[in-house]
């Protein structure tokens, strides 16, 4: 594992473990390998998932807990160990310190203390300049309707990301019912979304990477399911402890969304840190965006992560101007992609990426580019009047909104 601890909690307690396991779930910095309900058995549990921390409750019985650090600094001695307790009684920290625990922190926890003790763990463990430091960046891509190219470039932004051996890279195809990622990269996967969701909690991080498709490129692919009977196994609940596997185990994790905008679809975007919507600039795209962008801003874990990015750019049949999209939408265009569909058909016939099918082209370009500004490498473009305030931008969408809704629209299309 390159991104996070891994830790093993024990309290016998069940209110109290559920609200830490809650806690570390939320965390970018830890997985939580295993969790434990006696004091008895989590020896065996700290030597069968070797964890990087172990976590102590002691409070259910201190006496026992105190033992059990005693053994696990003789038997696991690379397991850091942290005790927790609710007594601030000056005798018992210095117990259970003596005993063998590293750090000793009181219930109820500090989310930014807890935070502290285990960048102390990193640092101590593996150094400040190691690469385990470095957060999981995650990215949807979702499109304002369909066949607007979101997998074409999902795809592209994985390979991109996957060029670059420091990188670790995942896509996820969430489109469930019709997803193609794996035409994209010509791949035949043994395994798909369905098949880690099931025993995500049998997983460890070497058979995580062995359930995914490894494309030449070094991107990791995680496929739709293969029957439509088996999509009801996957909901929001599912997707988020396979996300948080993935966020554990690679440097980056792309996702590819369906159009339905399912709970599912908005779950991912809720754990993601950018999504690219991708829009033409045709008047049925258009509309389904503003209604989109509408939407979003009435979801606090999504509104501000949006991008609105025009593919196929230069199209010459039936395109609005930009300039007028910009107008009605209140906000400005975060990157343009250009149209090349001749590219873009042999790349996914020849199931290779962009950037070996085409390294010059400048679709190939553009997709880098707009890599580089998701991953926060480059800034991204949109001007001071694309960041207008979110009651501006909700007017002007509605406005435009109602312009689609007129009995007889006329929209002037770019010739």
């Amino acid at each position: 594992m390159s991104n996070v601890l891994r830790l093993a909690l024990v309290d016998p307690r069940d209110e109290t473990r559920e609200k830490l396991k809650s806690m570390l779930i939320g965390m970018d910095l830890v997985w939580l390998e295993a969790e434990c309900s006696r004091y008895e058995f989590f020896g065996d549990v700290v030597s069968q998932t070797t964890p990087d921390v172990g976590v102590i409750c002691m409070d259910s019985s201190p006496e026992k807990a105190i033992a059990l650090i005693e053994r696990l600094r003789s038997a696991s001695p690379d397991c850091v160990l942290i005790a927790l307790s609710q007594s601030t009684d000056g005798p018992t920290i210095l117990k259970a310190l003596r005993a063998g625990a590293k750090e000793f922190l009181t219930l109820p926890v500090n989310v930014d203390e807890l935070l502290s003790t285990l960048h102390r763990i990193l640092e101590a463990k593996f150094g400040t300049g190691d690469s385990r430091i470095r957060a999981c960046k995650m990215i949807a891509v979702a499109g304002a309707t369909g066949g607007v190219g979101c997998t074409s470039i999902a795809v592209n932004i994985g390979c991109n990301l996957a060029s670059n051996p420091e990188n670790s890279v995942a896509l996820v195809d969430l489109d469930l019912a019709l997803g193609d990622a794996d035409v994209f990269l010509d791949s035949i996967p043994d395994y798909s979304l369905l098949d880690v969701t099931e025993n995500v909690s049998r997983l460890d991080f070497q058979l995580l990477r062995k359930s995914l498709t490894k494309h030449s490129s070094g991107l990791y692919l995680l496929p739709r399911p293969v029957q439509l009977q088996d999509l009801s196994a996957i909901n929001p609940e599912s997707l988020r402890k396979v996300i948080g596997l993935l966020r554990a185990s690679f440097t980056h994790v792309v996702i590819d969304t369906s159009k339905s905008f399912s709970e599912v679809d908005l779950a991912a975007m809720e754990l993601v840190n950018e999504v690219a919507l991708i829009v033409q600039l045709d008047l049925p795209c258009l509309r389904n965006m503003v209604r989109l962008l509408m939407s979003f801003q009435e979801m606090d874990n999504i509104r501000d992560k949006v991008k609105v990015v025009v593919n196929r750019m230069g199209l010459e049949s039936g395109q609005i101007s930009l300039k007028k999209a910009r107008e009605s939408i209140g906000r400005d265009v975060y990157h343009q992609i250009p149209n090349d569909y001749r590219t873009m058909v042999e790349m996914r016939n020849n199931g290779v990426p962009l950037i070996e099918q085409a390294p010059r082209a400048p679709i190939t370009q553009s997709i880098m580019q707009l890599t580089d500004m998701l991953v926060g490498n480059v800034v991204g473009d949109e001007s001071e009047s694309g960041e207008g305030g979110a009651d501006k931008s909700v007017a002007s969408s509605a406005r435009w909104l109602n312009f689609f809704q007129g009995k007889n629209p006329k929209v002037k299309a770019k010739s």
